[in-house]
């Protein structure tokens, strides 16, 4: 455990995604994980009841008492309540020049609440893409910020090289929501490498793109290729969402993080 990472996101009570997800990641993979809260929610598997956006100068705090005392190997972020947010989160990393950024563009929940309206959307797109070292939006994400429809791998792959332009060094489309098979595609300016497994069936996929960039974060620390990440990252998904437990009354249960690397 000789790698920090810090995830910067919401807060959910129900410990299905956010950052409790992220933590949870962080363990399985033997790192030490940390956490600033943009907002605190209300939600659990059926639904999100409310969000608080965490103060401003609060944000703040929380980062700079981390970053003066402990050295952060990767940053991942999460979801941000609002634009104002997204805007200090931005500022915060740029002032702390901290690098390694990992960023899950959160627009929506499982359960259908929206989290981003179309100025944060712009500020991903214009501000906090071109200091990622990787993006990793799933095809809705893709839609919103490539402006167009992401519904099969072409348009994965159209979409990715449309979210290159804007900054990052490396795009990640998931595709979990495709239905015959898994596939995600990698681009990282030169070309596309696609990452094919089966797709699982199952109800427990509660934080899944939170725990699939938490996995990328991971190997960010540790200097690794953002490609060598992918295969690891969704045989692990696989077999967290492979488990028996009832958990929570909603359609979508959480993955069960306490699995084998």
């Amino acid at each position: 455990m000789n790698k920090n990472i810090l995830t910067i996101a919401g807060y959910d009570p129900s410990g299905c995604a956010g950052v409790i997800a992220d933590l949870k990641t962080f363990m399985a993979w033997r790192t030490y994980g940390m956490a600033v809260i943009t907002a605190i929610t209300a939600q659990n598997t059926q639904r999100v009841d409310s969000v608080y956006p965490v103060p401003m100068e609060v944000i703040g705090s929380q980062l700079e008492s981390v970053i003066s005392d402990i050295e952060i190997h990767a940053v991942k972020t999460g979801m941000m309540p609002n634009a104002k947010t997204l805007e200090l989160v931005v500022e915060l990393l740029k002032t702390f020049n901290v690098s390694g950024i990992v960023v899950d563009p959160v627009i929506r929940s499982t359960t259908g609440y929206e989290f981003a309206d179309s100025k944060t959307i712009q500020i991903y797109k214009e501000k906090l893409f071109p200091m990622a070292e990787v993006v990793t939006p799933n095809m809705e994400e893709a839609s919103a910020f490539a402006e167009m429809k992401v519904n099969d791998v072409s348009t994965m792959k159209e979409a990715a090289e449309k979210i290159f332009k804007m900054g990052p060094k490396n795009v990640i489309v998931t595709g979990g929501h495709l239905e015959a098979r898994a596939i995600d595609v990698h681009y990282d300016g030169v070309k596309h490498t696609l990452f094919d497994a089966p797709k699982v069936q199952s109800h427990h996929t509660r934080g899944a793109g939170c725990t699939f960039a938490s996995i990328v974060a991971v190997h960010v620390a540790k200097k690794q290729k953002v490609m060598a990440a992918i295969d690891p990252a969704k045989k692990y998904l696989a077999r967290a969402m492979t488990h028996p437990f009832q958990i929570g009354k909603g359609q979508y249960g959480p993955l069960n993080h306490n699995v084998a690397i």
